[in-house]
């Protein structure tokens, strides 16, 4: 019996040790900043680089969080929002927009004061944000199908864009007008022209169903989609269309990113991994390491700007809300 728990005991030193080698050669956390008194679920996150703040929309809290990042704490809680997805700083214009699921709202905020400013209305739900610098436009998912076009400068809700279903993660192009667009609840991937603010064409989605996080490696022309059933990660090839790889990552998958100068995609999933994967070349990949974390992190934010990834950990039993930080390993 001793001799059997010694092999077990050395069994589990090992995968400890091997578990850390993974960890290291990818991601490695370096800290972990409490979010007092944060409760329920934590959805998108944002940042403003210059002034090294994250920010945080705790949707089961009505709040957003905001961490300053040169210090390593929370700063400050801004509260009375209506379950709040979507947060977007805008550098330009020192804005935060916060997009509410229940009212529809989409709030322009005064990046300092954070003072509301304008409020524009959608139907419902709004949801996941993206700022086109070039042309000074927020784009804003909401409702059963729509793109809500605001103006950054003056807040203007100025245009819509049509689509047949609610627009979960969503990336814009900046070397050309496209838009591609997660629509889970039809099984494809719109793609949308924002000039014309119309879709140009649809990719289905080969079976695979919950096809919620995206990011986009556009000088290699892919975009890589996180399906919840089954759990894969999909590459397509955004000139045809096509398919060319699926890989099996974590499940509940809410966020993708992809970093460009090391060739990697992070994925978190709430099933309580980060999933990363390597891109030996645009068409083919290969899983680098599975980090665990905690049940209930799916959302996360890449910063490439500090090599760093932000991973939202809500509270869940004797599991404290938390952000971790992970410096991105050469």
């Amino acid at each position: 019996m001793t001799v059997f728990f010694n092999v077990l005991l050395m069994v589990l030193a090992v995968s400890i040790i091997d578990a850390q080698a993974q960890e290291s050669s990818a991601l490695r956390m370096v800290q972990t900043i409490p979010l007092p008194n944060v409760e329920g679920r934590i959805d998108h996150m944002a940042v403003d680089v210059k002034g090294q703040r994250l920010f945080i929309a705790a949707l089961g809290n009505n709040s957003v969080e905001i961490l300053d990042l040169s210090a390593g704490k929370h700063f400050k809680s801004i509260p009375g929002f209506h379950e709040l997805q979507g947060v977007s700083f805008i550098p330009e214009f020192n804005k935060l927009l916060v997009a509410n699921a229940k009212s529809g709202a989409c709030d322009i905020l005064d990046g300092s004061s954070f003072d509301r400013i304008k409020s524009v209305k959608f139907s419902d739900d709004a949801d996941n944000i993206r700022y086109d610098p070039s042309g000074q436009r927020v784009y804003v998912g909401y409702g059963n199908g729509g793109l809500g076009i605001i103006d950054a400068k003056n807040g203007n809700h100025v245009a819509d864009i049509q689509l047949d279903a609610h627009p979960e993660s969503f990336q814009l192009e900046k070397s050309g007008p496209r838009i591609f667009v997660n629509l889970p609840d039809s099984k494809k991937i719109a793609v949308v022209n924002r000039e014309t603010r119309a879709v140009i064409t649809t990719w289905t989605t080969a079976g695979a169903t919950a096809n919620f996080p995206m990011a986009l490696d556009e000088n290699h022309h892919r975009l890589f989609v996180g399906f919840r059933k089954p759990a894969k990660l999909t590459v397509f090839d955004t000139e045809s269309g096509k398919i060319l790889a699926n890989l099996d990552t974590v499940g509940d998958a809410d966020d993708i990113f992809y970093d460009s100068s090391r060739q990697r995609i992070y994925i978190g999933g709430g099933d309580g991994f980060l999933s990363i994967f390597q891109q030996l070349d645009p068409d083919h990949y290969e899983p680098v390491t599975k980090i665990p974390t905690a049940t209930g992190a799916r959302t996360a934010l890449f910063v490439p700007d500090f090599n760093r990834l932000y991973l939202a950990v809500p509270h869940r039993g004797s599991q404290r809300a938390e952000v971790r930080v992970y410096s991105a390993q050469p």
